[in-house]
């Protein structure tokens, strides 16, 4: 107990320090930056403006109320994290649920590192702590992910880095973009899973993906029973094949082919197609011979 008391005798020793104006921290440079980078600050929560950057939208009422109540008896156990934009002044690069909820708590101050960084290393840390961190749900990760891509110019080897994640699973997060929205929204209001959406994916006609969309909420159908309705659907796009004409190819045994030229007494070319029509050709080489092999057709 002792220790904690002695923690935040420290931090609002430390607040003061931030409000004296002979001490205006802006960088790691400045007089006193070191006692202040990276301890925890009790920061007064009406100085603390919510980070433009922060890929989380959506707060679940219920979960802010719990989290208030425990706020009220126990603290604010994990400080936010925040960097100094001016005197005073302070801008949330991760923990807008806890600072929400310690609003609803009716609390004045709250727990707080402090970070000094460009806009650039605000957005990084605050998109890779939050999805490290926090529950987001699998369009804000896709969506954070696409922002570290078009504004931090991360590739996706980078970011598998960063946030500890395989490729092809940052991958497979960026690939629900390409839903439609209404699926998207769906995704987000749990509606349904990641896993359906990836499903629909492959899809993609948007109007087939909305499609298959409701008939995943009227008939409530599994991942797997997703993936079926959309092979199947995939199947049905292949261009149907003509049945092949039944082979009727036979061929000529030398023997038959041999009695046949001993017959006419010359030799017969046969030639059969694949569907089993053909020819024959008799030579003949002068009228003589071909009055010969008249007469033996004649019999």
């Amino acid at each position: 107990m002792a220790q904690a008391v002695r923690k935040q005798a420290l931090g609002r020793g430390l607040s003061a320090l931030l409000k004296d104006p002979e001490n205006n921290i802006q960088s790691v440079d400045d007089k006193n930056a070191d006692k202040v980078v990276g301890n925890i600050i009790e920061l007064e929560i009406d100085a603390i403006e919510i980070n433009p950057f922060q890929p989380r939208s959506n707060f679940n009422e219920e979960s802010l109320q719990e989290l208030a109540t425990s706020i009220r008896e126990l603290g604010v156990i994990q400080p936010i994290t925040v960097r100094k934009t001016d005197f005073n002044k302070y801008q949330l690069i991760s923990g807008e649920r806890r600072l929400r909820a310690s609003k609803i708590a009716g609390l004045e101050v709250v727990p707080a590192y402090i970070r000094i960084a460009n806009d650039n290393e605000s957005l990084t840390m605050a998109l890779v702590e939050n999805i490290q961190r926090h529950d987001l749900d699998p369009i804000e990760i896709a969506l954070s992910y696409q922002r570290l891509i078009d504004e931090i110019q991360l590739t996706q080897e980078q970011m598998s880095d960063r946030v500890g994640k395989k490729r092809s699973t940052i991958a497979n997060y960026l690939r629900l973009l390409k839903l439609d929205p209404i699926i998207q929204t769906g995704i987000r209001d749990s509606f349904i899973s990641m896993g359906h959406g990836r499903a629909i994916i492959n899809v993609e006609d948007l109007d087939v993906q909305t499609d298959i969309y409701q008939k995943i909420l009227s008939q409530n159908l599994s991942v797997r029973e997703t993936e079926s309705l959309v092979k199947n659907y995939q199947e049905s796009l292949k261009p149907k094949t003509a049945a092949k004409a039944k082979s009727t190819t036979f061929s000529i045994a030398e023997e038959e082919n041999k009695a046949i030229s001993n017959y006419f007494g010359t030799k017969i070319d046969v030639k059969i197609a694949g569907n089993g029509k053909g020819k024959i050709t008799i030579p003949f080489h002068s009228e003589e011979d071909f009055n010969r092999i008249l007469k033996l057709m004649k019999g």
